[in-house]
């Protein structure tokens, strides 16, 4: 899953590490949060600032600081996936800035082989997400598994401003990641049965009844527009580091 939500431009001094506003208008609170290399290194809750190196300097100075969406999902510990995501404006739905956000959400989906993604985790703060579980990420899952986990593939489906609700609200607990937690797994809780409505990129009003895996990855990309992650509702016990027996080995 990825998955899991975000930005205001900062003084000219620091205009080139953080790049202009972006189209949706987002607020300044993510991009203030993220360093600038040429200021005074400050320790912090993630300990010593980092600084980059002279030629990552040098080609953020010609290319320009990137901008949301990004190629790359945000990991955990970015503003972006902690702030509670903005409706789409209905007059935004046939701009280039959103179906330039639902291209990127589902290109980064795809590269990453993973079953959803939020625009939250591409720095964007708005109520996006993409979901698909291909006929070949199926097959590539033991069936065992598939029968344990009640999977079945479903094709490409994108909500704007989606909404949940809960068909069958018996849990039903199983071992869940997220492309924003990069590396690890958990136990999570999670309703047997949902219902997800909204509208697709064109304006079309969508509404999906799922159950078993699929209703999982709905309520865990929900929760990205929520600012929440699948850590904030995971069994901490059950919190493990998938590469544990390499580091071992």
């Amino acid at each position: 899953m990825g998955a899991g939500l975000l930005l205001g431009t900062l003084l000219a001094r620091t205009r080139h590490c953080l790049g202009p506003a972006p189209p949706w208008g987002g607020g300044a609170a993510a991009d203030s949060a993220r360093a600038c290399s040429s200021a005074p290194a400050r320790d912090g809750l993630e300990g010593p600032a980092r600084r980059r190196s002279y030629w990552r300097y040098v080609r953020r100075l010609v290319r320009g600081a990137p901008e949301p969406p990004y190629p790359r999902v945000c990991q955990v510990g970015d503003p972006a996936l902690r702030a509670v995501a903005a409706p789409v404006d209905p007059a935004q739905l046939a701009g280039p800035e959103l179906q330039k956000l639902v291209q990127r959400l589902v290109q980064v989906m795809r590269s990453r082989r993973c079953v959803g993604l939020s625009a939250p985790q591409l720095g964007v703060p708005l109520q996006v997400l993409a979901l698909e579980f291909p006929e070949a990420l199926f097959r590539a899952c033991a069936p065992p598994l598939r029968e344990a986990r009640q999977m079945e593939p479903f094709p490409l489906r994108v909500f704007v401003n989606p909404r949940l609700r809960v068909l069958d609200s018996r849990l039903v607990t199983f071992p869940e990641g997220c492309e924003s937690v990069a590396g690890f797994l958990a136990c999570v809780p999670r309703f047997q049965a949902v219902q997800i409505t909204g509208l697709d990129p064109k304006g079309e009003q969508v509404v999906w009844q799922a159950s078993g895996w699929a209703a999982r990855i709905i309520q865990h990309e929900m929760d990205h527009l929520q600012g929440c992650l699948f850590i904030d509702k995971m069994d901490s016990k059950t919190f493990t580091n998938i590469y544990w027996m390499e580091v071992n080995d």
